[in-house]
């Protein structure tokens, strides 16, 4: 079991807040320069289109922050058809997750269809781009075994699992266990086929742990919105704090 997973803090909704008035405040960038300084291992971001939380010049200025962050990773989240690859292009991030979505979707909630083969042959060039940039591709999938073969054919380094239905199921203990089960053996699919993992989506402080006790092999979790609503009543280190406590209470034993 993989005793190392890392975490990325996305810190969007820091520029949600931000974006209600004309102000500037609160910080995006001071609020991922405070995360780090706290131990995160690395920065999300999701630019979208719109523009409704982060910014372009929140991903340059973040691009220009982590800089002073060697060992530390910037992770820009977006669909590459749209506005993603411009960024990639410019800041050369350590990662790029693809993530399927409209330009007006509320927020992420399904991955990539590959076993549609148009789907894949809009991808392969664009991994293939990233890769030639040194920048390492995420594609947002769902726990389906079956289609991490093609993440692997298009060439992508990881995937990152929608773990929404787990977060959802999680109060009920007869409905969290098959979850379990579903992203466990989607996880060790994707690491049968060469590929890493990571998760994120509505992952918190209760549910985190056991997630990452029963699915093997997890690189990195990219959490955001249940770590900035803690950090609104906690701060950021000690939040950052807790969710290094419970990665690490998720592999005390083995």
């Amino acid at each position: 079991m993989n005793t190392t997973t890392q975490l990325s803090v996305n810190v969007n909704k820091v520029a949600l807040v931000r974006n209600t008035r004309h102000l500037g405040i609160p910080s995006v960038t001071r609020a991922a320069e405070l995360c780090l300084q706290a131990g995160a291992h690395g920065i999300t971001v999701h630019p979208r289109p719109d523009e409704r939380h982060i910014r372009a010049a929140d991903v340059r200025e973040l691009a220009a922050l982590m800089k002073q962050w060697p060992g530390r990773e910037y992770n820009i989240e977006g669909n590459p058809t749209q506005n993603l690859m411009a960024f990639i292009r410019e800041v050369r991030p350590q990662q790029a997750t693809f993530v399927p979505d409209s330009e007006d979707q509320f927020t992420s909630d399904h991955g990539w269809d590959l076993a549609d083969a148009a789907v894949r042959e809009r991808l392969r060039p664009l991994i293939e781009e990233c890769r030639a940039l040194a920048v390492r591709v995420s594609l947002f999938m769902d726990p389906a075994p079956e289609l991490m073969v093609w993440a692997n054919e298009v060439g992508a380094d990881r995937v990152e699992l929608y773990t929404e239905p787990y977060a959802a199921a999680w109060a009920d203990p007869a409905a969290r266990q098959p979850q379990l089960i579903a992203y466990a053996r989607a996880a060790q699919a994707a690491l049968t086929n060469g590929l890493g993992v990571n998760a994120g989506h509505d992952l918190n402080r209760d549910n985190l742990t056991e997630f990452l006790r029963a699915v093997p092999g997890v690189a990195e979790v990219s959490i955001g919105h249940a770590l900035i609503a803690d950090a609104l009543e906690l701060g950021y280190a000690a939040t950052v704090s807790e969710y290094l406590r419970c990665i690490a209470e998720a592999y005390k034993d083995s």
